[in-house]
């Protein structure tokens, strides 16, 4: 396969003959100070061992210029054995030692190493990301996850900066303005997992110690950095503190001491993802250093991101996939145990598991609905199929079928199967047989079927209650029915599997409350599944299936229990049956089966009362979803001005101070439009306007300005101003977004070609510009750039690095004019391209079909008289 894709029969021919016995790799980075130097210099030694002596294999690297390649003393002519993405070499002898010295690129798209001017100083740094497989922008190597080795990096950086990577760094020599830092060889690890972070970072350091079974001490230093403009808004006590929490629980969980030596966090600017596990270096995105004040979802959130990052360092880094259609492997794993491990370590985040049902869950739902849905297990066959296949079943719905599979074989067999399965399998790669079979051995079950089931199967099942009662309102048969996992039509034979679930009985009780008050625990199985036990009892208020949310599933209702919930979902006083609830109407309004103004009616109705923030949080943006896409055109300007009277109520009734009082401004800055709200809006800007308790930080201006641009009241004079008040890489980003908001022709031409005219912008500042320039209430002022946007696809595919590439194609889809026409261009566009790129088609069509949904639940929508009721 020829350009910079990888195919995975050609990895498996690589691996075939090749073993990788270890990395040199030098890096010079004391040019990066310089705005006008666009490489540093990677110079790179491998040791490895061909199988078939005599044989040609080449390595990966994306690089402007190779200096030199040297195979065995043998000097090789650059201009053809690079061709741009590849280094060939051949004759190769049983042992082998190759060199290649090369100028790489610093990037600016935050692949490979990373170069960001921090603007509130001026201040450069580096860091690197690779997955799944930018290593080559850094070094030129076996790019591969199977071809591990042990990697010894030395790193020349200017004297005044700190730089980290996996390993301790074993000495540090100074020559005039540079300095050199001389790493200890890490242990053997993928390509993908190396890591380099240079910079004057800010250092919090710590360290962790615990007694081992054997009696043995092991010390952990610890490290938490981020850019020095930051360092006042670095809470780094609490993130070590989490941190260490972790380690006790993976310690006691996993029985493998952690493998790696130290444990650094750094907090990156422009990051791409929310962190990345390499080993000993762990990456975040620097969002998570909040410079104001955030609600205890947002600290949810980042010990969550802590804990799934510190499981990779076992599940991924210490036993990693064999190849990108086990990623599941480690993705599902790390993003179970994030939610498992928040309550399993102790933290004071209680709620884990009802954000785990309420948001992991939802896009799980939403990625397994498309056309292009794939298995937990997928078929990847190349680098941008891996790419694409970092979504929302690899991880929420792998994480949501080990949650049912730990009710399946119980805790105990799962976490036994998973120590065996490291100690077995240490610095080596796995495939699905592995874990199957180490389960196997600890639970006593045949998991093959189960894994049929699946893993092996794509698509999201239904479960509806079906109930039938005498005279008197006593239950004569209970059963619960399983639609296939095509769509709520498909026939009852067609994609069922075994679930585990629990079906939780709510009634009130004498003050309104509903309250469970019996639960029964079966298997479904088949297309129709009688629970056994519910005859004789009288008829509840409210059936719930998958109460405790064991099963991945979606929750149908019948009518008795829908007419509940309409008039009383908050009245359920267990959160995590509430956010199951929550769920299931909303995925009812997905479907097309409840109109979006009947789900804009319990959120103005129920939100108020709903005690979990973070579930409130998606309330807010679910419900503008509902109006911005699914709500019929002529109810929008209705529904628009209803979310935004309800975000005033109840910001004015909120507890002074709270997280709910914070959602609420937010939800307004995002829903004002009417007179009253933006004169509000503009009063807490300015001072003139106050709401007790609610501090106007910098985040919160930044939303309110916003808020104006949208509505065409905010100055370029204004925006200006606020951008020299937070003259930071957050102030340029949310500035750059009010300008692509406003509802000007200029505006939306201007924010259309910084991105698509010009390769220049992070893309931090491409997701900037899209975010503004696609407000669904401006739809007419985008619809012009539809045509465009059909005729550019191929063009910026090819010519862009695979990162901008799919912020620009997802982030510009025309979805929000949601029309037939629209609908038809991007069918007309697959239907002209068969050619076109796998990954490239299968982003256009996941947007068309979100179009699709969108008509769907306009045309249910539209069907329905508006609701008085909320």
């Amino acid at each position: 396969m020829p350009g910079k894709n990888l195919s995975r029969e050609e990895a498996q021919q690589r691996a075939g003959v090749l073993a990788v016995d270890g990395y040199l790799v030098r890096l010079d980075v004391t040019s990066a100070p310089d705005p006008a130097a666009a490489t540093f210099r990677s110079t790179t030694t491998i040791t490895f061992r061909c199988s078939e002596p005599g044989a040609g294999t080449f390595l990966d690297l994306l690089a402007p210029a190779v200096r030199s390649v040297t195979l065995n003393g043998r000097a090789l002519d650059p201009a053809t054995a690079y061709d741009g993405a590849r280094v060939h070499v051949d004759g190769l002898a049983a042992e082998n030692v190759l060199t290649v010295e090369a100028d790489c690129a610093y990037s600016r798209t935050g692949e490979g190493l990373h170069r960001f001017v921090d603007p509130a100083d001026g201040e450069t740094y580096l860091y690197t990301h690779y997955e799944p497989a930018d290593a080559r922008r850094v070094f030129a190597n076996f790019e591969q996850p199977d071809l591990k080795a042990p990697f010894t990096f030395t790193v020349t950086a200017p004297a005044a900066w700190d730089v980290r990577s996996n390993a301790v760094h074993e000495s540090v020599s100074t020559e005039g303005s540079a300095r050199t830092w001389e790493f200890a060889p890490t242990k053997p690890i993928s390509t993908y997992l190396t890591a380099v972070v240079a910079g004057p970072y800010h250092v919090v350091t710590d360290h962790y110690g615990r007694e081992l079974a054997d009696g043995t001490a092991l010390e952990i230093p610890l490290a938490a950095l981020c850019r020095k403009s930051l360092a006042p808004h670095f809470d780094a006590e609490e993130i070590l503190g989490v941190t260490k929490l972790g380690l006790d629980f993976f310690h006691e969980t996993f029985d493998y001491p952690y493998p790696f030596g130290k444990y650094d966090q750094a907090f990156v600017p422009e990051y791409n993802i929310g962190a990345m596990e390499n080993p000993g270096c762990v990456t975040f995105k620097e969002e998570f250093v909040f410079r104001s004040k955030v609600t205890d979802a947002s600290y949810e959130a980042r010990a969550n991101v802590v804990l799934h990052e510190m499981a990779h360092m076992w599940f991924g880094d210490l036993v990693t996939p064999r190849w990108w259609d086990d990623l599941w492997l480690k993705e599902s794993f790390a993003d179970f145990m994030g939610s498992y491990a928040l309550i399993g370590a102790r933290t004071r985040y209680s709620s884990a598991w009802v954000t785990f049902a309420n948001q992991r869950k939802a896009w799980a739902y939403r990625q397994d609905q498309f056309p292009t849905t794939h298995p937990v297990t997928a078929d990847i066959r190349d680098l941008e199929d891996a790419k694409l296949n970092f979504d929302g079943i690899t991880y929420a719905k792998g994480a949501s079928v080990l949650k049912q599979l730990v009710a399946y074989v119980g805790s105990e067999a799962f976490f036994e199967g998973a120590r065996r399965y490291f100690k077995r399998h240490a610095f080596g790669n796995t495939e699905l047989g592995d874990l199957l079979g180490a389960l196997e051995e600890t639970s006593g079950r045949d998991l093959k079927s189960w894994a049929a089931a699946w893993l092996q199967t794509a698509g999201v099942n239904a479960l509806t209650p079906q109930v039938t009662t005498d005279a008197e309102g006593r239950i004569t048969e209970l059963a619960v029915l399983q639609g296939g996992t095509a769509d709520d039509s498909a026939t009852p034979s067609r994609g069922l599997r075994p679930h585990r679930i629990a079906v939780g009985l709510y009634d009130r009780d004498a003050d309104g409350a509903l309250l469970r008050t019996d639960r029964i625990e079966l298997d479904v199985t088949g297309a129709r599944t009688v629970v056994a036990g519910a005859v004789g009892r009288r008829r509840p208020d409210l059936i719930l299936l998958n109460d405790e949310d064991l099963t991945y599933c979606k929750v149908r209702f019948d009518a008795d229990s829908l007419e509940t919930l309409r008039t009383g979902l908050g009245d359920i006083r267990d959160e995590l049956a509430r956010a199951l609830a929550w769920s299931a109407v909303w995925n009812l309004t997905r479907d097309g089966l409840m109109p979006a103004r009947d789900y804009v009616a319990l959120v103005l109705r129920f939100a108020g009362q709903e005690g979990n923030i973070g579930v409130l949080q998606s309330l807010h943006a679910q419900s503008k979803t509902a109006v911005d896409l699914y709500a019929a055109p002529e109810w929008r300007a209705e529904g628009a001005r209803r979310l935004a009277d309800g975000a005033l109520h109840e910001l004015r009734a909120a507890v002074p101070g709270s997280d709910h009082q914070l959602a609420w401004a937010r939800f307004l800055a995002q829903t004002a439009g009417g007179a009253e709200h933006l004169g509000l809006v503009r009063g807490l800007l300015a001072g003139s306007a106050r709401i007790d308790g609610l501090e106007v930080d910098q985040e919160l201006r930044w939303s309110l300005w916003l808020a104006l641009a949208a509505a065409g009241q905010a100055t370029d004079e204004e925006l200006a101003g606020e951008l020299a008040a937070d003259n930071t890489a957050g102030g340029k980003r949310q500035y750059t977004q009010c300008l692509a908001a406003r509802p000007t022709p200029e505006a939306k031409a201007a924010a259309w070609s910084a991105v698509v005219d010009s390769d220049e912008l992070p893309s931090a500042l491409v997701e900037a510009n899209s975010a503004g320039f696609a407000i669904p209430a401006q739809r007419d002022l985008t619809a012009l750039y539809a045509a465009p946007y059909f005729k550019l696809l191929e063009r910026v595919w090819a010519e862009r690095t695979i990162e901008i590439a799919m912020r620009i194609v997802g982030g510009f889809f025309p979805i929000a004019q949601t029309d037939e026409q629209t609908l038809a261009e991007a069918d007309a566009w697959l239907e002209g391209h068969p050619q076109a790129a796998p990954a490239l088609r299968r982003l256009v069509l996941e947007r068309r079909d979100d179009l699709a949904r969108a008509l769907r639940a306009q045309a249910c929508d539209g069907a329905r008289p508006a609701d008085d009721r909320a």
